[in-house]
Formats: structure tokens, C-alpha cells, sequence
């Protein structure tokens, strides 16, 4: 079995700058073996959802701007700016770029937290739409919508990280 620390050195960045959700589970002692992606995204989702409100909101203010000023600067976590590259979002026109930046401001003015997608196989033209038409959603409808693509990355993130059992 892998030590707490290499569990949360491998894993502890699945959910964006938190490692607290791994710590969580490996503590708890539900993990695999052998590690599989569905069986540890089981485990670290299962402390995720156990989370308080503010905990989860957390996470969520963890993720960066899509196409914000953490990209333009080259700050991104390695997982966010290869998610971003795959969509494109690091070739947007100044237009595009314009539109993603006003839509990120009016986003996190309305709702207090970043527009999250998992964005691995969408192009910038869906990530547009999405979030024109989640823009209209209410706070705890958008919440849990946010929270679930956060589920999703994670997934996406531990598939390419570790096989699927046999």
C-alpha cells in the first residue's frame, strides 16, 4: 500500500490546489487496491461530497479563470494549462479573448466563485456557450453544476494518471 505522503504528493492536486481532499481520503482508508482511476475518483469524491458548503466552495475558488490572467501569466497548475491548451483557450483572437474575460468577471461577481468546466474535448466555441447559457442559472443550481465538473476533472485526471481495473 502507498504511503499517506506519496498518495497525497500523486493525488493531492486532483481537486485544484487541495490537497486536503486526498489527505481526507487516504485517512479514511476506502482506497483500492490496486489503485484504479474509478476507485480512487470514488474515494476522493465521496470526501468531496462530505465536505461542509464552504469547504466545497473552496475548491471551487481554487480553479482559475478559464483563459484568465493565470494563463496569460503563465501560472496555471500543469493539469490547467494542458486542459486549456486542449481547447484551444491559449489561441483565443483579442476578441475572444475580450468575450471570455467579461464573461469570467460577470460569472464571479454573480455566483462568487470561477466558471468551471471540464473543458477536455470541448472547443472554445462550446466552452462559450455553456457559459453564456449557465451565466442564467441561479446560485445553487450553478453550485452544484460547478461542484459535478469539478468531479468530472478529477475524474479525467486520475484516468490519465492510472489504469482501469482489468
Amino acid at each position: 500500500m502507498m504511503s499517506r505522503e506519496d498518495f497525497v504528493s500523486r493525488f493531492g492536486g486532483v481537486f485544484e490546489h487541495s490537497p486536503s481532499i486526498a489527505e481526507r481520503a487516504y485517512d479514511a482508508g476506502h482506497l483500492p487496491a490496486p489503485l484504479t482511476a474509478s476507485g480512487v475518483h470514488a474515494a476522493l469524491v465521496a470526501v468531496f461530497r462530505a465536505a461542509s458548503r464552504e469547504e466545497r466552495l473552496g475548491v471551487l475558488l481554487a480553479h482559475p479563470d478559464l483563459a484568465g490572467r493565470l494563463a496569460i501569466a503563465g501560472e496555471l497548475t500543469e493539469d490547467s494549462r494542458k486542459e486549456q491548451a486542449g481547447a484551444g483557450l491559449d489561441r483565443l483572437s483579442p476578441a475572444e479573448h475580450g468575450r471570455f474575460t467579461e464573461l469570467n468577471l460577470a460569472y464571479v461577481e454573480k455566483f462568487g466563485f470561477p466558471f468551471i468546466i471540464a473543458v477536455k474535448g470541448l472547443g472554445k466555441d462550446d466552452i462559450l456557450s455553456a457559459f453564456e447559457t449557465r451565466i442564467g442559472n441561479d446560485r445553487d443550481e450553478e453550485f452544484a453544476t460547478a461542484t459535478a465538473q469539478v468531479e468530472r476533472i478529477a475524474l479525467l485526471r486520475l484516468t490519465s494518471m492510472l489504469p482501469e481495473a482489468e
